[in-house]
């Protein structure tokens, strides 16, 4: 199972879509295999950020990370990293597909509600950031069998 990390942002979070787009997920089949409500410090998020340090919109991004509670997922799934990304839309709401989570509840080209690791290596990097050893379960769900078939892995 692949696994990625979400970041529900301090915008999501504000405007109580936690809820919502977390079902989409799991309506998708996604499981949780992590899951904090936290406020990012300062270090973290340019940990976090360090590869855009330089870039003209570094210090909001990290304003914005920092400025209010997220919730912070690990999600699993066969092929979890591309699909969390199709579900997320495209980085800026007003481009964003309708049906998307940013398509649907996004119109700000800064507050775009939700991270999504962008790729294996960044995963296992963010992932570590975040979550510590014995803090993501490996729970087997029981409906799995009906959402994807060991041999379409």
């Amino acid at each position: 199972m692949e696994r990625t990390l979400i970041i529900l942002k301090p915008d999501c979070v504000s405007r109580r879509l936690v809820g919502r787009i977390i079902r989409r997920f799991e309506d998708k089949g996604l499981t949780i295999a992590g899951m904090k409500l936290m406020r990012i410090s300062r270090e973290l998020a340019e940990r976090h950020y360090a590869g855009h340090a330089g870039k003209p919109f570094y210090a909001g991004l990290i304003d914005y990370i920092t400025s209010g509670p997220v919730v912070v997922m690990v999600l699993a799934g066969p092929g979890a990293i591309a699909v969390c990304r199709k579900l997320m839309g495209a980085t800026f709401g007003p481009q964003a597909e309708p049906g998307t989570i940013r398509g649907d509840f996004g119109l700000s080209r800064t507050f775009n509600l939700v991270h999504g690791s962008d790729g294996p290596e960044s995963a296992a990097a963010e992932i570590a950031l975040y979550f510590g050893p014995g803090e993501l379960m490996d729970v087997p769900m029981p409906d799995a069998a009906w959402i994807n078939r060991p041999d379409e892995a």
